[in-house]
C-alpha cells in the first residue's frame, strides 16, 4: 500500500506525511517508535505500509492526544503499542518489550491540533482560557506561572530566545504592568496592544508582512516551550536516539522553531563525524567515531499545497539521519 492510500485511510492531517514515509521506508516486520503520537497520524502511515506485521511503539505525554490515537489506530491491533509518556523514555519502553533496537524514529516536535483546538488547554489566543499550556497536565508549572512570576528581564530574554519577537522588551514590559494576567484573551490583548503602537510607524510594506500571523504567535510559542522545557528536553533525548537505532535504520525529526532546527542539525554533524577534537588539535584524542550519515543536506520544508490545506505546517523543518 502507498503512503497517500494509507494516508486517506483517516482524518488526522500529519505534517510532512510523505516526506517522513519516504527517508523511514517502513518495511514489513520493521520496529517503529513515534515518540509523540498525536493522532496517531504518521503512526498509522508506518503501520499500514509496515504490514503485516510491522509494530510501532506510541509515546505521548498527552492522555487527551492518547486517546484519539487509541481510536485512530484501532484497525492496527496489538501492532500498535500505545503509552503515556516522554520521549525521554523510549530506551525504557524498548527494554520492557525486549527489543534490542528499532528500524525507525520519529519526532514531531511542537504544539498539535489536539491541543490548539481544545480551548481549555490554555495553548491558543483564539480562544478564551485559563493561561495553562502544558502537555503534560501534571506539570506543576503553568502559562500562569510563566507569565506573572518572572522578572521583567527573564520575560524579555525568554521572548527573545524562544519566540525571536521583536518587540519582547515592550511586551515584557506591558505584561508586568498588567499582572496578574489569567487568561489567554488578556495575554494576546497585551501583545496585540503593543504591536498597535509600533505598527503606526511601520512602513505599510512591513505593515503587511508583520500581519501574515497573529501577534500574539510568538509570545505563546515562547511561554510554551518554557513551560515544557521543550529546549531542554530535545538536547536530552538525542544521544538516546543514536543508542536505539538498528544499523541502517533513520531517525526524522520534525520542528517548528528555529532553536529546535539549530539543535537537531548540530547534532547530526556532530554525530556524522569520526572526530570532534578542536581543529587546532594535531592528534585525535577524543576517540569518537561516526554513527551517523546525514541524509538531509537542508532542511526539508512543505510544499506551498501543502501549507494552503494546513497552516500548522508553514513553519515546519525536517531532518533525517541514518545510523551507520
Amino acid at each position: 500500500m502507498t503512503g497517500d492510500i494509507a494516508r486517506k485511510d483517516f482524518s488526522h492531517y500529519p505534517v510532512l506525511y510523505n516526506e517522513v514515509m519516504k527517508y523511514i521506508q517502513p518495511i514489513n516486520g520493521g520496529k517503529y517508535v513515534d515518540g509523540t503520537l498525536g493522532g496517531g497520524g504518521h503512526a498509522a502511515g508506518i503501520l499500514h505500509i509496515s504490514s503485516p506485521e510491522g509494530v510501532l511503539l506510541g509515546l505521548d505525554i498527552d492522555n487527551a492526544a492518547l486517546d484519539i490515537a487509541r481510536v485512530n489506530l484501532a484497525e492496527f491491533g496489538d501492532r500498535a503499542i500505545l503509552k503515556n509518556g516522554s520521549f525521554l523514555s523510549m530506551q525504557e519502553h524498548i527494554n520492557s518489550l525486549g527489543w534490542e533496537s528499532v528500524d525507525g524514529i520519529l519526532l514531531d516536535l511542537g504544539v498539535s491540533s489536539i491541543q490548539l483546538d481544545t480551548p481549555e488547554r490554555g495553548f491558543s489566543f483564539r480562544h478564551q482560557a485559563p493561561l495553562d499550556m502544558r502537555f503534560d497536565t501534571k506539570n506543576p508549572v503553568t502559562a500562569y506561572n510563566i507569565v506573572n512570576n518572572l522578572s521583567q528581564k527573564e520575560l524579555t530574554e525568554l521572548l527573545i530566545n524562544y519566540g525571536d519577537e521583536r518587540y519582547a522588551h515592550s511586551i515584557a514590559k506591558h505584561i508586568i504592568k498588567s499582572r496578574p494576567v489569567e487568561t489567554t484573551y488578556q495575554l494576546a490583548e497585551i501583545v496585540t496592544k503593543v504591536y498597535g503602537r509600533f505598527r503606526r510607524s511601520i512602513h505599510k510594506k512591513n505593515q503587511k508582512k508583520m500581519e501574515r500571523i497573529h501577534p500574539a504567535t510568538r509570545t505563546f510559542q515562547a511561554v510554551r516551550i518554557a513551560v515544557n522545557r521543550e529546549i531542554e528536553v530535545l538536547e536530552e533525548v538525542l544521544p538516546q536516539i543514536v543508542n536505539i537505532l538498528a544499523i541502517g535504520a533513520v531517525a526524522v525529526i520534525i520542528s517548528f522553531h528555529s532553536i529546535e532546527d539549530r539543535i537537531v542539525k548540530r547534532f547530526y554533524k556532530r554525530e556524522s563525524k569520526d572526530c570532534i577534537c578542536l581543529p587546532r588539535q594535531p592528534i585525535c584524542t577524543c576517540g569518537h567515531t561516526a554513527k551517523l550519515r546525514v541524509l538531509t543536506k537542508a532542511p526539508v520544508r512543505p510544499k506551498e499545497e501543502e501549507i494552503i490545506s494546513n497552516v500548522r505546517a508553514r513553519s515546519a523543518r525536517l531532518r533525517a539521519a541514518k545510523r551507520i
